[in-house]
């Protein structure tokens, strides 16, 4: 009995610390965990995103993001809005792996 508990305190705490890397992009707001805006500079980005082309290359909550098919197989939710005043971070994205990381470090939590 103790061992279940354990088990089960263990495996709650790691999911619960799960960084999410893994998106699908919601056709509705209000389903969506993270609003993101697409910027035209990565000046003005809060993360810097790499679109990985497989699921197994998906990051830590460094930007390295895979799109999945199925929402239930999505660490996080995520609506692209219209206007950059609505997003709850802004990204821009980048051509090579090496480039994708948080630029804004007080937004991290949102990909948690």
């Amino acid at each position: 009995m103790i061992r279940l508990v354990a088990l089960l305190l263990v495996f709650g705490l790691s999911t619960t610390f799960v960084m999410a890397q893994k998106v699908f992009s919601v056709e509705y707001e209000s389903r969506a965990d993270v609003k993101v805006f697409v910027v035209d500079y990565e000046s003005r980005a809060d993360l810097l995103v790499y679109k990985q082309d497989y699921e197994s290359r998906a990051g830590d909550n460094d930007g390295n993001w895979f799109f999945v098919e199925y929402e239930s197989r999505a660490d996080k939710k995520i609506f692209f809005v219209d206007y950059e005043s609505r997003a709850d971070v802004k990204i821009f994205f980048v051509d090579y792996e090496s480039r994708a990381g948080w630029k804004n470090k007080e937004k991290i939590h949102f990909f948690f």
